[in-house]
């Protein structure tokens, strides 16, 4: 979960803090939703909710996720929690005084000790879910303890299977009832949340490569079932005690250069999964005299990430009323500012920073554009008196609802006492020791209208056109070589850093000086079945010299950039791919080394890929058929000008 912990009953503090997230939009907040290219549907009243028939896997189309037919499917989730570990750090762990809420998990999801699985299953089809987002910690892999009979009283078919064994259980319970299902890597250890709690970056209590190679173990386990759809890579990324996590320095806390890898070795193996990432959830110290803040999907804009299989990334936000874009959301004491939280917000405010935190990354035609999951929200429901709280939930519903936003509610199951009275008042549904449901529908849940106007808000459906992509290739630090082609073959330019677009790209643009590329498929020529060709000198310039006194690379006529080679900044080589069929070779010159000259509309016009920095791009109808340079007059080598050749 988030931050400091969730309800202000449980609000410790921490230096780190780990919370909100965000909504989604293809507009500016407030603007409606277009009725674009799919029917504006209304879901069916609470009575009559069924998980709808759909194919999987997902991909994504530009702002939204669609089954493999191509239709729209909005992400209506909660959050199974239990498997990522419910201890708070101290004392025995099974005593329930030491456990979220008093709640024993037992590292496995809620509820199955007082719920047969069918009747849970049934449960959540009511309140209007789809999909599961299922937390697990990567001590769970590990674990080979069975878990006690205790915990699976009301499922007594699971007894004797250690946690992983469990899991597996649910996740084939859930995708066989219809609900895809998210994998999401919550925490390192069993400990719950949040802070300085051990768990605060992918590689807290284990290296970057064990956990690389425990997603890659856990996406194999679930590789035939087409409704486990998502690997949700990481909860809640913040600082520990000394360092904070960043985004593109290419050290050992670059979140951005961790994600990108994991996300391909992922896609590697199993090219089906949609791969699904946060932000940054805190930097910095909580004080007055330091900086700090909640960075969310900021640096997305101007450095996005870039996998092998386009149409398989998405982006994911959390948001609850008692953090804010620069508030930790402790209630006093160490890590407490005086920083407005979200509900401080006028509902004005709040869409504004909504966007600004990630409901940006939705807007069509740039190189970050993908859906945003708001994977994580909710509020204390039954029985809570805290008026901005309940005031935030119904503006940031509305926000969602009005966003047609993908979404999951924390949390989906918690337990009630022998009363009936709920332990986690931020639980959906609440059973008492005998398997009694008070759930978020039945009287008395003050969310349950905010929850309903969500769930059953108008949203986008049917077919959703496919859709133009443009990504950026970032060599600041290494290669990224993006190419399942170029991957398999050895090094095509050693001793460079390289850059190879996703295969079905070509190269459109270029950085002066930073080594930033962009690529694109709008338009894309059919690819040739000749060799792709690696240009070092300027054999290949036909035509007439159309940079005189340059270097040029040039790539064969009848051939397009799909890469690039840099040794320090400067050029060193170009990566050519062949046309199926003959392509023009009159063209234009765009020089860029006195400014930026980029198309006036088009792709990712409206995006700066390269910042800080002069950028040259062909236009969306064109492709790059060479690159100019010099090491006259202190330019060092780096790119000049590019050689942009029409595609018909």
């Amino acid at each position: 979960m988030n931050g400091l912990g969730y309800g202000r009953g449980l609000r410790a503090l921490a230096l780190a803090v780990c919370l909100p997230a965000l909504a989604l939009t293809t507009a500016p907040p407030g603007a409606a939703v277009p009725a674009d290219t799919a029917a504006v549907h209304r879901s069916a009243p609470a009575a009559a909710r069924t998980t709808p028939s759909w194919t999987g896997p997902l991909s994504t189309r530009g702002r939204y996720v669609v089954d493999a037919n191509g239709e729209r499917f909005k992400l209506k989730a909660a959050n199974w929690a239990g498997a990522q570990g419910t201890w708070q750090g101290s004392g025995d762990t099974d005593d329930p005084a030491n456990n979220q809420a008093g709640q024993v998990s037992h590292n496995i999801p809620l509820g199955l000790d007082r719920v047969p699985m069918a009747q849970l299953l049934a449960d959540f089809h009511g309140l209007g879910l789809n999909s599961i987002r299922l937390p697990f910690a990567d001590a769970m892999i590990h674990d080979t303890t069975p878990v006690p009979d205790s915990a699976v009283t009301a499922n007594p078919q699971l007894r004797g299977r250690t946690p992983l064994q469990v899991y597996d259980a649910v996740v084939e319970a859930l995708s066989a009832d219809g609900f895809a299902v998210i994998l999401n890597n919550h925490t390192t250890g069993y400990r719950f949340c949040c802070g300085l709690d051990g768990n605060e970056r992918w590689n807290s209590g284990q290296s970057t490569q064990q956990w690389e190679d425990d997603w890659v173990f856990m996406v194999n386990r679930y590789r035939a079932n087409k409704r486990v759809v998502g690997a949700d890579l990481r909860n809640e990324v913040r600082r520990d005690t000394w360092d904070d996590p960043n985004w593109g320095l290419g050290d050992a806390h670059d979140e951005y250069a961790a994600f990108e890898e994991a996300g391909n070795r992922i896609l590697g193996a199993d090219p089906d999964m949609l791969v699904i990432m946060e932000g940054i959830n805190w930097y910095g110290i909580p004080a007055a005299v330091f900086s700090h803040g909640r960075p969310m999907l900021t640096p997305v804009r101007t450095l996005s990430h870039t996998l092998i299989d386009s149409g398989k990334l998405v982006y994911s936000a959390h948001f609850y009323a008692y953090t804010g874009p620069a508030n930790t959301g402790a209630g006093s004491g160490p890590g407490a500012t005086s920083d407005p939280r979200y509900e401080d917000f006028t509902p004005e405010q709040l869409a504004q920073v909504v966007d600004d935190e990630a409901l940006f990354v939705t807007r069509a035609g740039q190189h970050f554009t993908a859906p945003v999951w708001i994977s994580e929200f909710g509020a204390g429901g039954r029985g809570s008196t805290d008026a901005k709280e309940q005031s935030w939930l119904h503006t940031f519903t509305d926000l969602l609802a009005k966003n047609d936003t993908d979404f999951a509610i924390w949390p989906l199951v918690g337990w009630a006492d022998a009363n009936g009275r709920p332990l986690d008042t931020w639980a959906l549904l609440s059973y008492d020791p005998t398997g009694k449901r008070l759930g978020l529908n039945d009287p008395g849940d003050w969310r349950a209208t905010d929850w309903n106007k969500l769930v059953d808000a108008p949203s986008l459906t049917g077919p959703v056109a496919p859709v133009n992509h443009w990504n950026m290739l970032d060599l600041d630090h290494g290669d990224q070589n993006v190419s399942r082609r170029m991957l398999a073959l050895p090094d095509w330019s050693g001793g460079n850093r390289k850059g190879d677009c996703p295969d079905g790209q070509r190269l459109t643009g270029l950085g002066r000086g930073d080594s930033r590329g962009l690529c694109t498929d709008a338009g894309e020529p059919a690819a040739g079945a000749g060799a792709w060709v690696t240009v070092t000198d300027e054999r290949y310039v036909t035509g007439g010299d159309w940079a005189s006194g340059y270097n040029k690379l040039q790539c064969p006529d009848n051939t397009f950039a799909v890469g690039y080679a840099v040794h320090s900044d400067a050029m060193s080589a170009l990566l050519c791919a062949p046309a199926a069929t003959r392509l023009p070779t009159a063209g234009r010159d765009v020089w860029f080394d006195h400014g930026d000259n980029r198309p006036a509309a088009g792709g990712s016009a409206a995006s700066d890929w390269a910042p800080g920095h002069y950028k040259g791009q062909c236009g969306d109808d064109e492709y790059v058929a060479g690159v100019a340079y010099t090491w006259r007059w202190l330019h060092y080598g780096v790119p000049d000008a590019l050689l942009c050749r029409p595609l018909a």
